[in-house]
């Protein structure tokens, strides 16, 4: 089971990369922030709103040294297919990971083993391969790729200035809180 502040599970799989099949390590990714960001199946509704809201916003998270790492349950083959045929899904060029023996999904504890199909499960993972925030949705409900970036940015300020935390819908540049007895009771 995937736990805040824990190693987050490594991984081997295929993936649709640049238009080719490859092979995707979770350790290759060491040094660089990672989005792992699981969906239920291509060729759906909601997903395609999200990953093309991911596509849209690829740039803000590689500026941020993070990699987007999408993954559903589905072959290579249908990936491909889904992104020669979808206008969407073209617009992607992060890897899209193949998870169709489930066992990725289960590894994270986003597995709907009756459906074979992932929920809607966001990790993020720090440069040395832990576990920093992870949020886990009814298929029904879409993610926002701004909220995403917002926790992304959160997570390195919190890394680069320990002992300094984020409030409420923190931004870059906004005040941090130093937590300490001082302020029990005062906020």
């Amino acid at each position: 089971m995937v736990q805040i502040n824990h190693p987050a599970p490594d991984f081997d799989v295929e993936a649709l990369y640049k238009d080719d099949i490859t092979r995707v390590k979770l350790y290759d990714y060491r040094g660089k922030w990672v989005v792992l960001f699981f969906y239920p199946a291509d060729f759906t509704f909601v997903c395609p709103t999200e990953l093309g809201d991911l596509a849209d916003n690829y740039k803000t998270f590689q500026d941020l040294g993070a990699e987007i790492l999408v993954a559903s349950t589905d072959t290579v083959f249908v990936h491909k297919a889904w992104h020669d045929s979808s206008e969407t899904i073209k617009k992607i060029t992060f890897p899209m990971l193949a998870d169709p023996t489930g066992k990725l999904s289960r590894d994270y504890g986003v597995m709907i083993e009756e459906a074979g199909l992932a929920l809607r499960g966001t990790f993020i993972i720090d440069p040395d391969g832990v576990v920093k925030s992870f949020e886990v949705n009814d298929n029904s409900i879409g993610r926002s790729s701004v909220e995403l970036v917002r926790k992304l940015q959160a997570a390195q300020f919190v890394r680069e200035h320990g002992g300094e935390v984020c409030p409420v819908n923190w931004k870059p540049g906004a005040k941090t809180l130093k937590a300490g007895l001082d302020l029990v009771g005062k906020i």
